[in-house]
């Protein structure tokens, strides 16, 4: 199977970017959702130990030993889909993978050809980052999970709640910050409160410009909150720098979730004649 190259992945970003296309990074957590993802067009795939749980059906949630699930699910996404780069979500605060060297040369040799922080201490408030950053697992472990994957050449992307965390993913050269604005609203788990899109565009441009500032042509990606449907990334790319979209939710569960439930209607409509 073929591993994608730091290069590869970034001349592939700025080639579609220069044709006037976004970026899509799409959420796979089972080799349908990948074969799929990848047949319409996304551009990277990215898999995350939390999708399992809305494939169950159930709220977006982290289940079981994160780090070990991620390494396990490649060989599925990797199975269907050998055209475009797998990403995989490493949960950088894991207290028994404290080696961040070998945990990285683990997800690359599970077959990730990039990284994304991913279950990540930025959207989780104060008062835990704090109580975690105090035993040393907190938030910096991502920035030093980044960094090293940049000293290595290993492409990442870099999910970021607040200013203050984009600058610390720029300085440590994450290819792509992604302004994380909340979970995804809308379908049968979905959370209904929250900002709307003109409150996340605003925030979205808070985290792009520290960004920035820091390092000009870092690729800026939009996730989450009430960016859900193709409709509200429009806003985001007339309204922001943003160049692409990192959907999970948006990808794995949303679409599932209409679909299966306007074919059972589908079927269930049909009636029953006698037999001629």
């Amino acid at each position: 199977m073929k591993m994608f190259e730091r290069s590869e992945i970034l001349a592939a970003i700025r080639e579609q970017t220069a044709q006037g296309n976004p970026i899509l990074a799409a959420g796979s957590s089972c080799g349908l959702v990948a074969k799929c993802a990848a047949l319409g067009g996304a551009d990277m795939l990215v898999v995350y130990s939390t999708g399992l749980s809305r494939l169950m059906g159930l709220p977006t949630s982290r289940i079981g030993d994160s780090n070990a699930r991620t390494i396990e699910m490649a060989a599925e996404i990797r199975n269907v889909v050998s055209d475009i780069p797998v990403i995989g979500g490493i949960e950088a605060w894991d207290p028994v993978r404290l080696d961040l060297d070998q945990l990285l040369d683990k997800f690359w040799a599970a077959g990730y050809s990039g990284v994304i922080n991913y279950p990540t201490i930025s959207t989780m408030g104060d008062k835990w980052r704090d109580r975690r950053g105090r035993v040393g697992l907190g938030f910096d472990r991502e920035v030093q999970m980044i960094a090293l994957a940049s000293k290595t050449n290993i492409f990442s992307l870099a999910y970021v709640a607040s200013a203050d965390d984009a600058v610390a993913m720029a300085e440590a050269g994450a290819d792509c910050i992604v302004p994380h604005v909340g979970a995804t609203r809308g379908g049968l788990a979905g959370h209904e409160e929250g900002q709307a899109i003109k409150e996340a565009i605003a925030k979205i441009n808070k985290i792009n410009d520290a960004a920035k500032a820091v390092r000009p042509d870092v690729i800026l990606l939009a996730h989450g909150g009430a960016i859900a449907d193709p409709e509200d990334t429009a806003e985001v790319y007339r309204s922001t720098d943003c160049v692409g979209f990192v959907g999970a939710s948006s990808i794995e569960r949303i679409p599932i979730e209409r679909a299966v439930q306007a074919v059972a209607k589908a079927f269930k409509a049909v009636p029953m004649s006698p037999r001629s």
